[in-house]
């Protein structure tokens, strides 16, 4: 959930790092800190702060020179923000230093046994148990040191080592957590997400659970825990530098909000089949046997990703006809789920490496179940996990909220869908329909962005509520309840989601004058029965936002999308209520890219 940066070269560490850091920055965190060597140097220094980047850039002394360095955001799992809890941690003798991403489960346990024997503790943190038995350890080699001290972790980790004894490399290890390293010249990077490194190299190496790496100027080498070598061959990462920039926008999620139109048409570009009226999707590695073998289909994400999912399993019983539903991942690895030889298993992430989902596939694996990834990142965790899957191809996202990413997502769950239904009993004439109006996505998004000045005035006029309801019914209730998490997210504002069906079950009971309702009013076979709720709110005197596809009588206020084809109106009505939320959010002064205790890619439990 953090991030890590580590350089070593020929070039001034310090800077290099901090500017690594503020690429990181996207993924949340508490505090931040670096430490550096070199091989003039007579052991390590380090500066560490709790609060920004720019915090820590402030504290950096003038003469603070080393050619190799380590550095770190964290995001509190273990004790409190602070100057000490801050990462990097370093040993007594000031000659390990160490950063980690991840969580020590028996971290209380071996701090005891530390203590017993005479340690003394600067932190909080779990990870400084880790320091303490890499710099105990009496292993030639530093390699050795820090594969003895992993044999008594148990938890999840991405690390990387400095060791002042050992100034010429860099020892990282990967288990639960990302660790990519970079490929230069006559220089090597290490960080936890390629937005740290793209900027110097795009050549890179994404390590597996289980396997670390030593990092040298002019080398790498790539090895399990237990020692055995491994073949690691870089790959190019796609994005360039530039995609990690503002773009003349105030903010990252505004930026990525206004480039859903082309994230959409990329994620469609190459895989339409006019002839046949459906899609290609190669990357799934299931042929026209094996698909009409699937009797359901169960979908697994967190957060956004599970609102994609429930939006996705409803395209697919309506296109494919195959029994399909979602469910966190975070829930179903812990409930010990029967896994079925004739469901399709489907786990979905943005990063491609969040750990509930990556955790769960891997459960499936190893009970045998066919699992595909539905994810953006090419090569992450995830989708070298499953069988096979999706690429969203919705390009960065920095901003800690996800929006192009959901929406994407969505539109490739109704390429699967479309997929699927064809190879089954979807009627050529359906497949056509359905393609038509997967070409109107781009230009119909560019439409409600043209509405922002208008939506603009509308989040500002709700801005002051203390809390906010959101309905939809059927397609509208994954659509109700995505929206209701990015208000929850960037503005603060309590929000609850429904399906509209259940006001009457219960939740009627908070609507009031103060309690504004957002309702999502698709205009499709349920649309009276929509209006009916909109009839039951009025009589409690609640005020209604509706998201509609026409001015609606009793709403106070209506926002006016396109209309698609009734099984992708849910990616279009999505995103006025990200435009929503933003500018409530905006409007209350939040710090809408970074919003508070969140992380962007969610790596531990």
């Amino acid at each position: 959930m953090c991030g890590i940066v580590g350089y070593i070269g020929k070039r001034d560490v310090a800077p290099l790092l901090l500017e690594g850091l503020q690429r990181l920055e996207y993924r949340g965190y508490d505090s931040a800190g670096v430490v550096i060597t070199g091989p003039k140097a007579t052991g390590l220094k380090m500066v560490k702060a709790k609060g920004r980047v720019r915090d820590l850039e402030a504290k950096v002394p003038a003469r603070f020179k080393g050619t190799t360095g380590i550095a770190h955001t964290r995001w509190a799992t273990h004790g409190a923000p602070s100057d000490e809890n801050a990462h990097p941690h370093m040993d007594a003798t000031g000659k390990v230093a160490v950063v980690h991403n991840g969580i020590i489960d028996n971290a209380d346990d071996l701090r005891a046994k530390l203590t017993a024997d005479g340690v003394e503790f600067a932190s909080e943190t779990d990870t400084e148990v880790l320091v303490h038995l890499v710099a105990r350890s009496q292993a030639e080699t530093l390699e050795e040191r820090v594969r003895e001290a992993l044999r008594l972790i148990e938890g999840t980790y991405g690390i990387a080592v400095l060791h002042a004894d050992f100034s010429d490399r860099i020892v990282v290890a990967r288990n639960g957590s990302p660790v990519v390293l970079g490929i230069g010249d006559k220089e090597m990077f290490v960080a936890s997400d390629v937005a740290a490194l793209v900027s110097h190299t795009r050549q890179v190496v994404t390590l597996d659970d289980g396997e670390m790496a030593t990092i040298k100027a002019d080398d790498f080498r790539t090895y399990t825990t237990s020692g055995t070598r491994t073949t690691a061959s870089p790959t190019t990462v796609e994005w360039e530098a530039e995609s990690y920039d503002m773009g003349g926008h105030d903010t990252y999620m505004h930026k990525e909000i206004s480039e859903q139109p082309d994230a959409v048409d990329r994620v469609l570009r190459g895989r339409i089949d006019d002839r046949f009226s459906t899609v290609h999707l190669g990357g799934l590695n299931l042929d026209p046997r094996e698909a009409r073998k699937i009797r359901r289909i169960k979908i697994l994400g967190c957060g956004t990703s599970y609102h994609a999912g429930l939006i996705g399993a409803g395209l697919i019983e309506e296109l494919a006809r195959i029994p399909a539903d979602a469910e966190p991942a975070s829930e179903f690895r812990y409930r010990n789920p029967v896994v079925d030889p004739d469901t399709l298993y489907v786990a979905v992430s943005q990063s491609g490496e969040t750990y509930d989902v990556l955790a769960a596939v891997q459960e499936l694996k190893r009970k045998g179940a066919r699992v595909l990834g539905v994810v953006n990142v090419v090569g992450s965790a995830i989708a070298r996990e499953t069988d096979g899957g999706v690429y969203v191809h919705a390009g960065p996202e920095v901003c800690v909220v996800s929006t192009k990413c959901f929406t994407n997502t969505v539109t490739a769950f109704a390429l699967l869908a479309l997929h699927l239904g064809r190879i089954r009993d979807l009627s050529v004439s359906d497949g056509k329909r359905v393609i038509e109006g997967l070409r109107r996505l781009p230009g119909q998004i560019q439409e409600i962005l043209k509405q922002e000045d208008e939506i603009k005035k509308l989040a500002k006029r709700y801005a002051e509520a203390k809390s906010m309801m959101f309905i939809g019914r059927v397609r509208g209730y994954p659509v109700a309840l995505e929206a209701s998490l990015k208000l929850k997210e960037i503005s603060y504002i309590h929000a609850e989601a429904y399906p509209a069906s259940e006001l009457k079950h219960g939740p009627l009971a908070l609507i009031e004058p103060s309690l504004p309702t957002v309702a999502i009013i698709p205009n499709d076979d349920l649309l009276e029965k929509n209006r009916a709720a909109l009839e039951e709110i009025k009589a409690r005197s609640g005020q209604i936002l509706a998201v509609a596809h026409q001015e609606q009588e009793k709403a106070d206020h209506t926002i006016v999308v396109p209309k698609n084809e009734p099984e992708l109106d849910s990616i279009l009505m999505g995103i006025p209520l990200q435009i929503f939320a933003y500018h409530t959010a905006l409007a209350l002064g939040r710090d809408i890219d970074k919003p508070r205790n969140l992380a962007k890619s969610v790596t531990v439990e």
